[in-house]
């Protein structure tokens, strides 16, 4: 264990050598950049100067700005840089400033330190939270004393590691007492010797100090846990007047750094140092007087990260075991220790906002003010658990307590943002008392509503911390609503009148309200996560109690009610104050109607079945008001949301036609009618009579007819290919063809098509090709049609052997041939080469198919039918066009 322990310090501590190093290259490398940059740019100007002297420059400047050769420069050391002085005009020195006393005269700024120029810059934006840490870690590492920060993080890493090895290996022939003595012994005089610098050299004395403390820290640790030297009685002992040292020295010197340090040694000392007995009370008693050392610094100086890391440890390690380790025997003791650490930590930023310089007291430390309510009641209502009476009485004494220090507090100087603080928790607490009254799971929602607040009070005053906390309590409250668990289906509450869904609501109006104040605040990126976020927790808590409440044939249809109600409401308040994501709201509320369509016909057979019927007239009715309130603001997204519109009502009036079908056992060409029929009906709306597919929106949607009409040919096609697969049974009526449902639906996809490759709102790349892909598709529909004919009228099973028998070949061979003909017959007569050539090409292949496949069927009447006719096809075509046409005609253009 030492081992790994040693390695990794050892690891951890020289990230940061590696680190001081890096910056210091970087540093000069820059500086050394900047000089070279500014040594080559007066070269640059220097001989321009020379050749364009004016009349009246002065005499200096023209010394100056004379042409300097190369021999005449003096050799320089590589790390200056040459300095070259320039004319002192304005036009060529932007830089130049003129010394009082001394006009016309100009001197350059130092290389490296140039002054901005004299136009008066903007002033920059303050610096968030992660560049003041950054800049606060760059600092750490680049000011003060940096040798010995490093060397001592160095040292402490090599005498934990020379400790080890040394007694691995043998070296010493000391016993190891007298060696840890003496290592010991040297530290203290390190440590002394630090402290007598202190004045002189301040910044190595405190950091020869601090690591003099942690090496004797080793020191003890080592001889306790490696060596077995101390008793854990002992070796504890000495850790904490070690670490009360070090935060005396601290306070005395105002080492801020020092302090932290110690600080955080005393809180990992019962880790390191740990028997496992699990003794909580005497590990919270010893935490309890850290906490009285931090409460006794805060007396004399403000140093907000000692109070933020003693917050920290405290309520995270009593978190942790409460959550492992916790009993009902340790009720007594841990509510004891809760309380004192509460009322430490509500003491702590009194004293913080006391020490504060006078103008910045407004400046209270958020973190506490805020974090420690927060944690110290939900861990009572840990301790307390399903004793909700007993937890509202606490809220009321808590929110009693906050108002007592907000009054006291009223009327000191420079404490009115405190004062606010602790009558917003006074609320917030008082609120609580009420739910937690009545319902244990809604023990933290509340909190929610004091995030707003606090999110709209900190926008109001412009200040970041109040707004960050205002944000963690919304979360917190999200947590301990999720941490409650869920209400059982079987309960027997009233539905929508218990703590759970008032508490979700709470959280989801709060999550609103902050949205709304962002976006008041012109903030779109918090405005735009808050809604998310608040329009998240409405959709589930509704959610979550629909569904438990509602049998399960009608869940469909009450989430359908669900999300175009909340659609609705989104699109009017889009209509009296535009913003995109209401509208995208409305939007995301048709498309998830599609999904929920096809859950409502596999609970109850249909979309309009049962309560659906109900649920679709209201979609149809807030739908369209949606629409027309969508007419207001972005006309991107409600032309989205009406394209969204014009698909969904094509698949719900589908799967109605397929159920249609099924009711009354029709063969399954009809059922491909009814599937494709809303689609070819809104297909020919759009290209025949727009103006009807433009409502509500009107010329707002013309924009979006050409994606609308190819889409829904995209979507006829990828119906029309599968469906070739098809026999097409038209029972009850008997199978023609061509006049039946299946075929007449296809020939209407391809006329729908045609029409629309004829139009001004295809594509370029579709109308470049659209004769060959009407041709081939037209030739796949026949053969279909073929195939279908042998299958009906020839008793040819509809399945796999259907390409083998002999029927079915025979009749491709007549079909593919009569094309063939045609093609060579009117290629010829029209003087069309292409057409001729194409014919040519198809009867080459039905003699390729003749040579392959027919000539197994020559056995049978089939088979010799097909080399009968082929062979007088081609005799006709020999006869009325036996070569191609000489004259090449352009091929038909549209009417």
């Amino acid at each position: 264990m030492m081992e790994l322990l040693v390695l990794v310090g050892m690891a951890v501590l020289a990230m940061p050598v590696l680190l001081v190093v890096a910056l210091v290259k970087l540093s000069g490398l820059h500086q050394r950049v900047v000089e070279l940059e500014v040594a080559v740019d007066g070269l640059r100007r220097a001989p321009a100067a020379a050749h364009a002297t004016p009349a009246s420059a002065d005499p200096m400047s023209l010394v100056a700005s004379s042409p300097v050769r190369e021999a005449d420069v003096p050799p320089r050391p590589q790390s200056v840089a040459p300095r070259v002085e320039a004319p002192p005009s304005p036009a060529s020195q932007p830089y130049a400033t003129a010394e009082p006393g001394t006009a016309g005269q100009a001197r350059t700024a130092p290389t490296g330190d140039l002054p901005p120029p004299r136009s008066t810059p903007r002033p920059p934006s303050p610096p968030d939270i992660l560049q003041r840490a950054a800049a606060a870690v760059r600092r750490w590492f680049t000011s003060g004393n940096v040798p010995v920060k490093v060397g001592m993080l160095v040292l402490l890493a090599g005498v934990g590691a020379l400790l080890k090895y040394a007694s691995d290996q043998g070296w010493l022939a000391v016993p190891v007492g007298l060696r840890l003595a003496a290592v010991a012994a040297a530290a203290v005089a390190g440590l002394v010797f630090g402290w007598r610098r202190r004045e002189s050299h301040r910044s190595f004395a405190l950091s020869v100090q601090g690591g003099m403390i942690g090496i004797l820290l080793l020191v003890v640790f080592a001889a306790y846990r490696q060596f077995d030297l101390l008793p854990p009685a002992v070796a504890f002992a000495a850790s904490v007047v070690l670490i009360a040292a070090m935060g005396v020295l601290a306070v005395v010197q105002n080492a801020r750094a020092l302090a932290v340090f110690a600080i955080l040694a005393g809180f990992l000392a019962p880790i390191w140092l740990s028997t496992g007995a699990g003794n909580h009370v005497a590990l919270f008693a010893y935490y309890a007087l850290l906490n009285g050392a931090i409460l006794a610094i805060a007396w004399f100086r403000a140093w907000r990260e000692l109070n933020l890391l003693g917050f920290a440890f405290t309520f995270g390690i009593g978190a942790l075991w409460g959550a492992l380790s916790y009993a009902p025997a340790h009720y007594a003791s841990a509510q004891f220790f809760l309380a004192l650490f509460f009322v430490f930590y509500l003491l702590i930023p009194l004293l913080y906002a006391r020490r504060r310089a006078p103008a910045r007291r407004d400046i209270v430390d958020g973190a506490l003010v805020f974090g420690t309510p927060l944690v110290a009641f939900s861990l009572q209502a840990g301790l307390l658990h399903e004793q909700t009476m007993t937890l509202a009485l606490c809220a009321l004494g808590v929110a009693a307590l906050y108002a007592l220090l907000a009054r006291a507090l009223l009327r000191r100087a420079g404490l009115a943002v405190l004062v606010q603080a602790y009558a917003l928790l006074a609320v917030g607490f008082a609120t609580l008392a009420v739910p937690l009254a009545l319902s244990a799971q809604a023990t933290a929602c509340v909190f929610a509503l004091e995030g707003a607040a606090l999110v709209w009070l900190g926008l109001r005053q412009q200040r970041r911390w109040p707004r960050v906390s205002g944000l963690g309590l919304q979360a917190a409250a999200a947590m301990a609503f999720l941490a409650g668990g869920a209400l059982p289906f079987a309960a027997v509450v009233v539905p929508f009148a218990h703590g759970r869904f008032a508490g979700g609501i709470l959280i989801a109006l709060a999550g609103l309200a902050t949205a709304w104040c962002y976006r008041r605040a012109g903030s779109s990126l918090p405005a735009g996560i808050a809604y998310g976020w608040g329009l998240a927790w409405w959709l589930g808590i509704w959610t979550s109690e629909l569904l438990r409440v509602a049998p399960a044939p009608v869940e469909p249809d009450v989430l359908l009610v669900l999300a175009i109600g909340t659609g609705w409401l989104a699109a009017e308040l889009h209509r009296r104050h535009p913003v995109r994501l209401l509208a995208a709201t409305f939007f995301a509320a048709l498309l998830v109607a599609a999904p929920l369509a096809l859950w409502q016909a596999a609970a109850h057979a249909q979309p309009f079945a049962g309560h659906g019927v109900w649920a679709w007239a209201l979609f149809v009715v807030a739908g369209l008001r949606g629409l027309v309130c969508l007419r207001a603001g972005d006309a991107g997204i409600a032309r989205a949301a009406q394209f969204a519109w014009w698909l969904l009502w094509p698949l719900v009036l589908s799967l109605l036609g397929s159920w249609l079908v099924g009711r009354f056992e029709l063969g399954d060409g009809w059922w491909s009618l009814a599937v494709v029929a809303p689609w070819l009906a809104v297909a020919a709306l759009a290209g025949w009579r727009w103006s009807w597919i433009a409502q509500p929106l009107g010329h707002t949607f013309n924009p979006a007819r050409a994606a609308l009409r190819l889409t829904l040919c995209v979507v006829l096609l990828l119906w029309w290919l599968p469906a070739l697969r098809s026999a097409g049974d038209p029972a009850p009526l008997p199978w023609l063809a061509v006049l039946n449902p299946l075929d007449l639906a296809q020939l209407a996809v391809l006329v729908l098509l045609a029409r629309w490759l004829w139009s001004d709102d295809a594509p370029a790349a579709w109308t470049r090709h659209r004769l060959p892909l009407l041709a081939a598709l037209g030739f796949l529909l026949l053969t279909a049609i073929t195939l279908r004919g042998a299958h009906h009228w020839g008793g040819v099973a509809w399945d796999a052997r259907l390409p083998s028998s002999g029927l079915a070949q025979a009749s491709l061979t007549v079909v593919w041939s009569v094309l063939g003909v045609l093609g060579w017959v009117f290629g010829s007569r029209r003087a069309q080469r292409a057409l001729w050539l194409a014919g040519a090409l198809l009867m080459a292949v039905v003699l390729a198919k003749l040579v392959l496949v027919d000539r197994d069927h020559l056995g049978n009447l089939w088979g010799i039918a097909s080399f009968i006719a082929y062979g007088l096809l081609c005799t006709v075509v020999g006869f009325f066009a036996p070569a191609p046409p000489r004259t090449v005609h352009a091929t038909e253009q549209p009417a």
